[in-house]
């Protein structure tokens, strides 16, 4: 496994062939880009959203091509605030065509995952997302073994049959 860097892994969401598949394991997040946008939230000021466009339109692009986008969100009840607000703002991800999902944690304790939240691209290759216990993204490693990208398809898929639609999903 190596690490990867942004640009690399940017190039990695608008290049994939057929399909991504993103698994996200933790109650709370970090990241320059997300944070100012959550303490608006907390504080109850508008957001226009404005910041998600770019991936909104990715989305559109990979959709109309006929690629499929998958995100599984496996969250603790009562959701953290991290994810009342990712909920709040996921519905424009989701019109552009992301088929993002919920699962609360006490349905998946019986099914084996990776010790990290994961991108999977086309079967191929498989991106780790490591964090630091404040959820700061520290690291992204790369791996294209064959027993990684099984378990990571196998873990994704048992998640899965237990999700919620993003639309039908009704937060507690």
């Amino acid at each position: 496994m190596a690490s990867i860097a942004d640009d690399e892994f940017e190039e990695l969401l608008r290049n994939f062939k057929r399909e991504s598949i993103h698994l996200e394991t933790r109650d709370a997040y970090g990241t320059a880009v997300e944070l100012p946008h959550m303490a608006k939230w907390a504080a109850g000021e508008p957001d226009d959203l404005e910041w998600l466009q770019g991936w909104c339109s990715t989305l559109k692009k990979h959709v109309k091509a006929g690629k499929r986008i998958r995100r599984a969100r496996i969250v603790s009840e009562p959701l953290s605030e991290y994810q009342r607000w990712s909920y709040a703002i996921a519905h424009p991800m989701v019109d552009a065509g992301e088929d993002i999902r919920w699962v609360p944690r006490r349905g998946v304790s019986s099914i084996a995952m990776p010790g990290n939240d994961f991108y999977l691209f086309d079967d191929q290759l498989v991106v780790f997302l490591i964090y630091a216990g404040n959820g700061l993204a520290v690291d992204k490693v790369a791996s294209s073994d064959p027993h990684d990208i099984q378990l990571c398809r196998s873990a994704f898929e048992a998640v899965w049959k237990f999700s919620v639609p993003h639309r039908d999903y009704q937060p507690v």
